[in-house]
C-alpha cells in the first residue's frame, strides 16, 4: 500500500515514510491510494477476533512495509486489557433496544484519542528503533489528544513532546492531566488564543520543509493518517458486537470537531463496512453541521469561536475534512489545493455546487448540533432513564443521534471521555458527582510544569529549538 497527498502531489511514498512525516510536502493529508475492499467471508472471519487481532487484520491491509509478525506483536502489546480495563477494549453500553454507547474512554486518560494514541507510540518506538533515529512531535489539543500523546510517549526512547494547548479553555481536570506530567521528554506550551491557533502553528511549522526537517518535527494529531487508522478498527469492532449476521447495518454518531474519528468512520464505510449512516454531532461551533445541510464549509476566527462545556469540540477549522472532501470531489488534487489553500485563505469559506452537494448521501453523512442547554438535558436524561452517566461531548453524540435513528438500524454513539472530565457540567445537569478512577482523586493538585507564549509561530519554534 502506497499513500498521496489530498493536494495533488501524487509521489506515492510508504507507510513508515509518512508514520514519521505528518503533513505531506504541499501541505496536504495523506491518503492510501485505494480503500482495501473486504468482502463477506472476511467480514465471517474477522467477528470472532479479539480485539488486538482485529486489529493487525486491518492494520496489515495498509502497512507492507513492517514484517508481519513485528506489527501483530505491536497490536498485542497495545490491546491489553491491562491498559483498556476489558478484554473486549470497546465493549457497548446498552441503553434501550437499537441504542447503545459504544466505550472508548477505558484507557490511560479517559478519552478515546488513547484507542489511537498507545498505538502510536509503539509504532513510533519501533520504527525509530528501527533507524536509529530521532523525533520531535510537535501537536495541538483542544482537550483531549495531548494528554493522550503525553502518556502515549512519555519515556518513550528517541520521541520528545511539544504540545500546544489553548490557554485556560481546557476544563481543570484536562489540564491537570497534562501540565502535571514531569518526564523530561514532555514540553507543554499554553498558547494565549484558541484551539485553531494552536492548529494554525502545528501547520505552519510542518510547511516549513527546512525547519521540520532540521529539527525531525513529526505529528501526533489525527492529520497523522497513523492515528486516524488506528481508529477504523473500533467501528469494526463495534459492528461486530452490535449485529449477529453481515448483511445487518449499524449507524455510529460521533461527537466531531476536527473531523478525524468520524473520518475513521468514512473509511470504514468505504472499505464496505455496513454502515448505514454516520451521524455528525457537533457543538455550538457547528462548522461541520452547517457543510452537511448546506454544502458551504466556512471556517471561523478566533472571535466567533465559542467556549463551551464540551471544549474538545471547540475547534472552527477541522483538519480531517479535507480527507473527506478530496474523496468526495473525486480525488482531485488540484481542486483540493484551491479550496483549502487560495479560496479558504481569502474568502475563509467555499461552497460546493448543486451535482456536488448530492454526492454527499452516498457516502452516509448527515449531522446535528447541540447546545449547552441540549447537553444538560441529555446527561439528565441518561442518567434518569438508563441509568448513566455520561461526558458532555458524548451527551452533544446522543442527542444529534436521537434525532437521526433509523427504524430496524442499531445506532451506536461512540462515548468520547469519562464524565469524570468534566464535572462541573455534571454536577450542573444532575447534581453528583461523577466518580473518578482511582489515583486520580487530587491530580488538580499535582505541581504542574507548563510555559505560555503567544499566538507565534516563532516563539513556538525558538522554544522547539532550545528544548530539543
Amino acid at each position: 500500500m502506497k499513500y498521496i497527498s489530498t493536494r495533488g502531489d501524487k509521489t506515492e511514498r510508504s507507510f513508515c515514510e509518512i508514520l514519521l512525516e505528518g503533513l505531506a510536502p504541499d501541505g496536504g493529508l495523506y491518503l492510501p491510494t485505494h480503500y482495501p475492499q473486504i468482502d463477506d467471508a472476511t467480514l465471517t472471519r474477522w467477528r470472532g477476533l479479539a480485539y488486538a487481532d482485529l486489529a493487525f487484520e486491518i492494520l496489515s491491509l495498509y502497512i507492507d512495509d513492517i514484517p508481519a509478525d513485528d506489527l501483530r506483536a505491536i497490536a498485542r502489546r497495545t490491546y491489553t486489557a491491562e491498559v483498556f480495563g476489558t478484554p473486549e477494549i470497546t465493549p457497548l453500553k446498552p441503553l434501550e433496544a437499537g441504542l447503545a454507547l459504544q466505550a472508548l474512554s477505558n484507557g490511560p486518560t479517559l478519552a478515546f484519542k488513547d484507542m489511537a494514541m498507545q498505538l502510536l507510540g509503539q509504532l513510533f518506538e519501533y520504527e525509530l528503533a528501527r533507524r536509529g533515529e530521532t523525533l520531535n512531535i510537535l501537536g495541538a489539543t483542544s482537550g483531549d489528544t495531548g494528554s493522550a500523546a503525553e502518556y502515549a510517549m512519555r519515556g518513550k526512547a528517541g520521541v520528545n513532546v511539544f504540545m500546544l494547548s489553548p490557554a485556560g479553555r481546557m476544563s481543570p481536570f484536562q489540564q491537570a492531566q497534562m501540565f502535571s506530567l514531569q518526564d523530561a521528554n514532555i514540553h507543554n506550551i499554553a498558547v494565549e488564543g484558541v484551539f485553531d491557533d494552536c492548529q494554525d502553528i502545528v501547520k505552519a511549522v510542518s510547511n516549513d520543509l527546512d525547519f521540520k526537517r532540521k529539527y525531525k518535527i513529526g505529528t501526533v494529531n489525527s492529520i497523522n493518517w497513523a492515528r486516524l487508522l488506528a481508529q477504523v478498527v473500533y467501528y469494526f469492532a463495534g459492528y461486530f458486537q452490535a449485529t449477529q449476521r453481515n448483511d445487518e447495518q449499524v449507524s455510529f454518531t460521533v461527537p466531531s470537531g476536527n473531523f478525524g474519528n468520524v473520518c475513521a468512520g468514512h473509511v470504514a464505510r468505504m472499505m464496505g463496512l455496513p454502515i448505514a449512516n454516520l451521524v455528525v454531532a457537533t457543538n455550538e461551533n457547528d462548522v461541520l453541521n452547517e457543510f452537511f445541510r448546506s454544502g458551504v464549509y466556512r471556517v471561523r476566527g478566533s472571535a466567533e469561536t465559542h467556549e463551551t462545556s464540551s471544549p474538545s469540540m471547540d475547534i472552527s477549522k477541522a483538519s480531517n475534512f479535507e480527507r473527506f472532501v478530496f474523496d468526495l470531489l473525486g480525488r482531485d488534487g488540484a481542486q483540493v489545493k484551491s479550496l483549502f489553500g487560495e479560496v479558504l485563505s481569502t474568502q475563509g469559506r467555499f461552497a460546493l455546487n448543486g451535482d456536488q452537494y448530492a454526492e454527499i448521501q452516498n457516502y452516509g453523512f448527515v449531522s446535528g448540533a447541540s447546545s449547552h442547554a441540549d447537553r444538560l438535558n441529555t446527561i439528565r436524561k441518561a442518567y434518569n432513564d438508563f441509568g448513566v452517566i455520561i461526558d458532555t461531548h458524548t451527551a452533544d453524540g446522543l442527542k444529534v443521534a436521537m434525532e437521526h435513528r433509523l427504524p430496524g438500524v442499531t445506532m451506536l454513539v461512540l462515548e468520547t471521555a469519562l464524565p469524570a472530565k468534566f464535572a462541573a457540567t455534571i454536577v450542573e445537569a444532575i447534581g453528583v458527582q461523577p466518580p473518578r478512577p482511582a489515583g486520580l482523586d487530587d491530580i488538580e493538585a499535582l505541581p504542574k510544569r507548563v510555559v505560555t507564549l503567544p499566538v507565534d509561530v516563532a516563539a513556538v519554534k525558538a522554544f522547539v529549538e532550545s528544548h530539543v
